[in-house]
């Protein structure tokens, strides 16, 4: 009964998380824009010093979520927050409490990925681990589609404002999901220190930064990310060239579809990681970020941009499912999963938070194939640094019982060279 208790509180907390996490979403630029009359600059000065600062806090986010064993208390708090600014925007949208209310957003909503996958981790045992994440994010796509769609017939009934009124109801629905979580977590494997090891006493950064397949996996995610977050608005710019009465829609339409393919794309993810390991499902899902690009190129008709797209659905649904698994057994011991965790989110944030400026630079001067080809090759350099670099982290068959007696996956207090070898034993061949 517990073990069911804990399931599906689990899946109703990811399912309305999604719900809130985005906050206003594309919803506040068009807001703003279009119904309070901004302009382009003022909007965009908002979300850059918000998406800036948010991306700063990620990783000390992780570290607060390691040292606190008030995890649920933490969500509940991150969602209070969040309602509460959803409401200072509703109330008053001028410019300085829009600015000071999306800024605190953006830092309260780094708490959720690494208080979820913390949450996960102390309910769950390491053999559940991959199932569990690929249900968890096959309920959060799930909520990013029924919260697309609430908000579409909610903003056509009652205007585009009533929209932000969504947040802090799905906040409630949210807060009820955490409070009915179990308090039996264990705290320890939260943060991935199993019971039988010591974590490390030393630098919390050290051990991160130490942990050679960790910066590997950092690296190609944030090349990942540089070739993908300025796909979907490239698409939708040129979706609005085409028919301008039809673009938001459009838009939408891809949105949903896309989030519609990730939902069993996560479930397959989470299921497959155990079987064939983490790293062949990983090159999978990178794999077809340069095909969806270059197909980008062959045709500017509208069904065909849309159809492309739906592949997000699979390279993103994916990487969401092994990002969390790959951070788990690599900081398995440590005590710093969450710290890791948020490492490699920075490193996601840097890569997408670059890529608008440098797609942009190249529409401008050279044209939309021209930008879709260069994210095309930018995937395929993500693609050669997993294959190449990154070895397998995870358990595969008859290797199973052998890799759980495994004490750590990342090295104890040694000299930096021999921390790097600690940290690569079973991944691949013998180092010198």
């Amino acid at each position: 009964m517990r073990s069911r208790r804990k399931a599906a509180s689990l899946d109703a907390l990811n399912f309305f998380v999604a719900d809130v996490r985005g906050a206003l979403g594309p919803y506040l630029n068009v807001f703003l824009i279009t119904q309070e009359g901004w302009s382009q600059s003022a909007v965009g000065l908002v979300t850059t010093v918000g998406g800036l600062i948010g991306l700063m806090t990620q990783t000390p986010a992780g570290a607060a979520i390691d040292t606190t064993p008030a995890k649920r208390g933490a969500v509940v708090l991150a969602l209070a927050v969040l309602a509460l600014g959803t409401l200072v925007v509703f109330a008053m949208p001028s410019f300085w409490p829009v600015l000071a209310a999306n800024t605190v957003m953006a830092v309260i909503g780094d708490v959720f990925g690494p208080a979820i996958a913390a949450l996960t981790l102390g309910l769950f045992t390491r053999a559940q681990l991959a199932r569990r994440i690929g249900r968890n994010a096959a309920c959060d796509h799930a909520g990013n589609v029924a919260s697309a769609a609430v908000a579409g017939v909610v903003g056509r009934l009652f205007g585009q404002r009533a929209v932000f009124l969504l947040v802090p109801i799905f906040s409630l629905f949210a807060a009820g999901a955490v409070v009915s979580i179990p308090a039996a977590i264990d705290h320890r494997r939260a943060r991935g220190a199993d019971a039988d090891t010591t974590p490390r006493t030393g630098s919390a950064w050290r051990v991160v930064v130490e942990c050679r397949p960790l910066m590997v996996f950092a690296a190609s995610a944030m090349l990942f990310h540089f070739a993908n977050a300025p796909l979907l608005p490239l698409v939708g710019q040129k979706l609005a060239l085409a028919d301008k009465a039809l673009a938001t829609a459009m838009m939408s339409s891809c949105i949903i579809a896309a989030q519609m393919v990730m939902l069993p794309v996560a479930l397959f993810a989470g299921r497959m990681a155990d079987r064939w390991g983490r790293k062949p499902v990983l090159l999978i899902g990178f794999a077809v970020l340069p095909l969806r690009a270059f197909l980008y190129t062959l045709s500017d008709a509208s069904p065909w941009l849309i159809a492309v797209q739906l592949l997000d659905g699979v390279g993103a649904g994916i990487f969401g499912v092994l990002a969390p698994l790959v951070v788990a057994d690599l900081m398995r011991g440590t005590g710093r999963y969450n710290l890791a965790l948020g490492a490699v989110a920075t490193g996601q944030g840097i890569g997408a938070a670059l890529s608008g400026l440098a797609a942009g630079f190249i529409v401008d001067r050279c044209g939309y194939r021209i930008a879709f080809s260069a994210a095309g090759v930018e995937a395929l350099a993500a693609l050669m640094v997993l294959a190449l670099a990154l070895p397998e982290t995870g358990h595969g068959g008859a290797r199973a019982a052998r890799q759980q007696s495994l004490p750590s996956r990342c090295p104890k207090r040694r000299s930096p060279a021999n921390n790097i070898k600690k940290c690569l034993v079973g991944f691949g061949p013998k180092l010198p």
